[in-house]
């Protein structure tokens, strides 16, 4: 559960993500790139990332359309994504799921990136809300599969459950 006295603030962060959406556009040289949608509700997220030779986060950027949670939470993915390894990103979804459920998180972050997952950690107290919140998370880990490989599948499967 949130405490109380950061709930205020945490809301101003995702409504003005939800506004304000960071990296909202096409990237033209992606090297990976998947789309994700939630049919409950009909949010949509087209996600593009460039990952350089050694494995970074070099670019990322989204496109779509949805409730002011799926924007806000695909906006701050990108925010707290990019510049870092794949696998370290990887272990950041995990981690936000694990929030999202209203799970304690067990893998070790960084103290600022444990701040900014918790900004949207306290969805798992509106079930219906999950989904919206993670869909973005799913497109990402799904961007590295291959199309109609098992990360697609899994991604239809989270959504649709």
């Amino acid at each position: 559960m949130i405490d109380p006295s950061l709930r205020d603030l945490y809301q101003e962060v995702i409504l003005d993500h939800g506004r304000n959406p960071r990296h909202f556009h096409a990237l033209e040289d992606a090297s990976h790139e998947a789309q994700g949608h939630n049919p409950l509700c009909g949010d949509r997220v087209h996600l593009y990332l460039k990952i350089g030779p050694s494995g970074l986060v070099e670019d990322i950027a989204f496109e779509g359309k949805g409730c002011a949670i799926s924007m806000a939470s695909a906006s701050m993915m990108t925010d707290l994504v990019l510049g870092k390894e794949v696998k370290e990103a990887k272990i950041l979804a995990d981690a936000f799921y694990q929030l999202a459920k209203g799970e304690p998180v067990e893998a070790p972050l960084r103290p600022e990136d444990r701040e900014q997952i918790e900004v949207l950690g306290g969805v798992s107290e509106f079930p219906m809300r999950v989904k919206c919140a993670t869909l973005a998370w799913h497109t990402f880990e799904a961007a590295f599969e291959p199309k109609d490989g098992a990360g697609q599948q899994e991604l239809r499967e989270a959504m649709s459950e």
